[in-house]
């Protein structure tokens, strides 16, 4: 495994775990909960499809698996909003968390603009 991949799959581990943290903090309420119950699936299953991708079988599997840890960062990020908007958590807890989710969110695209332009060639 390269120095690169080791980061990636460390720091969506991190993500992941940011998530988790995040989630033993809401409310209790019924609609904190719900929105708390998919945030934690969509959040924590992005290191999930990252490492799926790099032990992918073909250049196809590698840009799928990304492409679904895409999916997962797009809901995390609807989610996170979902729960400033609500007025649930205040958004500036949640800056930091918004912003690496963004980051992740550039680096996979990034990943898979680069593998689609290799057999473009």
């Amino acid at each position: 495994m390269n120095l690169e991949a080791s980061d990636l799959r460390k720091r969506t581990k991190a993500f992941a775990l940011r998530i988790i943290k995040l989630y033993t903090t809401l409310p209790k309420s019924v609609e904190a909960q719900v929105i708390g119950k998919q945030l934690l699936r969509s959040g924590t299953s992005v290191g999930a499809h990252y490492a799926e991708a790099y032990r992918s079988r073909s250049d196809a599997e590698f840009i799928s698996k990304l492409e679904g840890g895409l999916q997962e960062l797009e809901e995390t990020i609807y989610w996170v909003e979902l729960l400033v908007e609500a007025e649930i958590i205040p958004e500036n807890r949640l800056s930091e968390l918004l912003s690496e989710a963004n980051q992740l969110i550039s680096i996979f695209v990034a990943s898979v603009k680069t593998v689609k332009d290799k057999h473009r060639k």
